[in-house]
């Protein structure tokens, strides 16, 4: 009867070895990064081994443990969140942690551990150093804050915004001009007056100012504001302009129409003006006539028109002889690198007062000879 006994406590004991060694399961996580070092808002990414070293299928669950309050994660598979991955005997898979750390976050060390659980359970501890303290505020800022141009120029600058905060942002974009001058904001091509930004979110923001008309030459600052309710950012623009160029050609009464006869010439004054706030220099005057026309300057080139002065120019203008009695267009020109101006003057041509004379004396050259051939032969 002992005997018995004792065979059937060993056949149980036996069995139940076997059994183990059957269903036996094993998991592990590994990755080989558990310390990193980041700055608050930061990503942080592990690749993570789930090791299965036993001999049946496991179903591994996965969370985080003694995770700070205010940090986020988040658990992938192949792109797919996941909570729960199954694992053939003696394989492997890997899934991708990522944690965010908050904004909002003091500087220091944070430890968490990584668990996954099946039939055994395994634990990852992870370290995380926050090497700096967390911030709440607006990051708003521009690499290039000074441009040059003249006033006919639009500045465009380009600036970043960043909402370094915890929450959603609706952030209101102003800018104080100076009296004349338009400033537009603009976000993805699209004209704004506002942006909104998640937390942690940029974005660029291209800010375009025109100077008023006739701005004079000047350094010129323009503050630009992106506020919220709780936030805000600031940066300082800078426009130099170097002035306006504005050139005009004229006549000092205004008449743009002129007689001459054919074969003579006359003298036309004309009046160039600098009209802008910058000096101009080496403003040439020339003419475009109708065919066999000739114009001659007193002065073809004015070598400074300073900024608001002017400046007289005589040309002669000569007709040729066989011009015929008529209206004709002569263009005159005022050009600088910056600036151009034209005058288009009407020239009427008359007939020459010779040969007016000439007609008349011929005339009467025929009437007396027409007189004497009556006198002799008229009584005959």
């Amino acid at each position: 009867m002992l005997k018995k006994i004792i065979i059937s406590m060993l056949t149980m004991i036996v069995g139940g070895v076997l059994f183990a060694s059957t269903v036996s399961a094993e998991i592990s996580i590994y990755t080989p990064y558990t310390g990193l070092s980041k700055t608050p808002g930061e990503d942080i990414e592990y690749s993570v081994d789930v090791i299965n070293n036993g001999n049946a299928i496991e179903n591994v669950q996965f969370s985080l443990e003694d995770l700070p309050d205010g940090w986020d994660y988040q658990i992938t598979a192949n792109g797919t969140s996941i909570e729960q991955l199954s694992i053939r005997p003696n394989d492997e898979q890997d899934i991708r942690l990522v944690v965010t750390v908050p904004l909002k976050v003091e500087k220091g060390s944070y430890d968490f551990d990584l668990v996954a659980e099946g039939t055994s359970t395994s634990r990852l501890n992870l370290m995380v150093n926050v090497t700096e303290e967390g911030t709440f505020e607006t990051f708003f800022s521009s690499e290039q804050t000074n441009m040059q141009g003249h006033a006919e120029t639009a500045f465009e600058y380009s600036a970043l915004l960043k909402n370094q905060t915890a929450e959603q942002q609706h952030y209101s974009l102003t800018a104080q001009a100076p009296t004349g001058w338009t400033t537009q904001f603009k976000v993805d091509g699209n004209a704004v007056t506002s942006v909104t930004l998640e937390p942690n979110e940029e974005k660029t923001v291209q800010v375009v100012v025109t100077p008023a008309v006739n701005a004079e030459a000047d350094t010129y600052t323009i503050p630009i504001k992106a506020q919220s309710g709780a936030t805000s950012g600031e940066i300082e623009l800078e426009a130099v302009v170097t002035g306006t160029y504005d050139l005009s050609l004229s006549t000092p009464d205004g008449k743009l129409s002129e007689d001459i006869t054919a074969g003579g010439d006359t003298v036309i004054e004309l009046e160039v003006k600098n009209n802008g706030t910058v000096d101009l220099t080496d403003v040439n005057v020339n003419a475009s006539t109708p065919p066999n026309w000739e114009v001659e300057f007193e002065q073809k080139t004015i070598p400074v028109l300073k900024a608001g002065q002017t400046s007289n120019v005589k040309a002669t203008i000569k007709a040729p002889k066989d011009a015929i009695a008529g209206d004709y267009a002569t263009t005159f020109s005022a050009k600088t690198a910056e600036a151009s101006s034209n005058a288009n003057i009407r020239m009427s041509v008359k007939t020459s007062t010779i040969w007016g004379l000439a007609g008349v004396a011929i005339i009467l050259v025929v009437i007396g000879g027409l007189y004497y051939i009556i006198r002799k032969y008229g009584r005959r």
